[in-house]
């Protein structure tokens, strides 16, 4: 075993002598391009370690990357994403202020350049059924609202106030069924009745046949009812489809968005009726406004071409009766 133990020994001395050896041979030798060949084969291991070892760090840091700094760009992107949302909703709410600036500015220029008493209301309900077209706002009988009460808005008339509370009232909408206002056209002042439909349109009755009216032509307020200030705007006729003597088909397109409002001014002051006289200066007769009574009052006959004239008559409390003639064709 001790002679093995030397061979083995004198075998690791001769291999550490001849490397040795060529190490200091490999010193005084050089390449073709002048660079000693120990220091090339230096350079070239450790190089060929270097580049091991960028390798292997670079694959780890694409590792820490793609997969552990992927924790960090989720949590980045969540607060991103909540900011993101809390600034569409700050802007949502900068846009709902500004319409209504915009809206409380309208009704601020109605308010100062009509000669009525108002006061301002905001809307905070509508009708549960679509068959009465009605709203509720935030003003009622303490701050002096009445049945009957006119309610504008900057685009034209709204409705009347129905049903006050103490601290609401409903309104009834232009566009409900049972909604009337006297009316006429702005541009030949022909004078009728704008009536709801129950839709998102008006009709104008009761015109004379001989009116004439255009698509086109605004309708206004007549102030003849008593319940709505005259020359405010009811909307835009739309459509005429009325006959010689119809007193229908004249179709309005309301002035108003009743599905956007939100701030209304409601007319305190009662407009007064216009008398008979300033109606005839106005060049028509009025109809009967919905609601209102009449007296027994007498009324002129309407010649019609072709027909006899009536006989002129006396007084009828000293008229004689006369008696019945038999028919030429009897």
């Amino acid at each position: 075993m001790a002679v093995l133990d030397i061979r083995q020994r004198t075998g690791w001395l001769f291999l550490a002598v001849t490397v040795g050896h060529l190490i200091l041979i490999s010193t005084q030798v050089n390449t073709r391009r002048g660079i000693p060949l120990f220091e090339e084969i230096t350079f070239g291991t450790f190089a060929e370690v270097q580049r091991g070892a960028t390798s292997l760090v670079g694959r780890l840091q694409d590792t820490w990357q793609n997969y552990f700094a992927l924790q960090e760009v989720r949590r980045d992107n969540t607060t991103l994403r909540q900011q993101v949302a809390e600034l569409q909703i700050k802007l949502q709410q900068e846009r709902a202020l500004a319409a209504q600036s915009r809206d409380l500015q309208q009704l601020l220029e109605l308010r100062s350049h009509t000669q009525l008493t108002t006061t301002g209301a905001s809307v905070i309900g509508g009708a549960a059924s679509p068959d009465f077209r009605t709203m509720t706002i935030d003003k009622g009988s303490s701050e002096g609202l009445k049945p009957d009460m006119a309610v504008i808005a900057p685009e034209g008339v709204v409705g009347r106030v129905i049903l006050p509370s103490r601290r609401a009232a409903k309104v009834q909408l232009m566009i409900d069924r049972s909604a009337a206002a006297g009316a006429m056209v702005e541009r030949t002042r022909a004078q009728g009745v704008v009536v709801g439909t129950g839709t998102n349109r008006l009709q104008m009755e009761y015109l004379p046949g001989s009116a004439d009216v255009k698509p086109g032509d605004r309708v206004v307020t007549s102030g003849i009812d008593g319940i709505y200030p005259k020359g405010f705007l009811l909307g835009v006729v739309e459509s005429v489809k009325r006959g010689a003597g119809d007193a229908g088909g004249v179709v309005i397109k309301p002035s108003v968005d009743f599905g956007r409002l939100e701030s209304v001014l409601v007319v305190l002051s009662q407009p007064p009726a216009e008398s008979e006289s300033q109606l005839a200066v106005d060049g028509a007769t009025p109809p009967a406004a919905a609601g209102a009574t009449e007296g027994p009052k007498p009324k002129l006959a309407t010649p019609v071409p072709g027909a006899p004239a009536p006989p002129a008559t006396a007084d009828p409390a000293t008229a004689q009766p006369q008696p019945d003639k038999p028919r030429e064709d009897e």
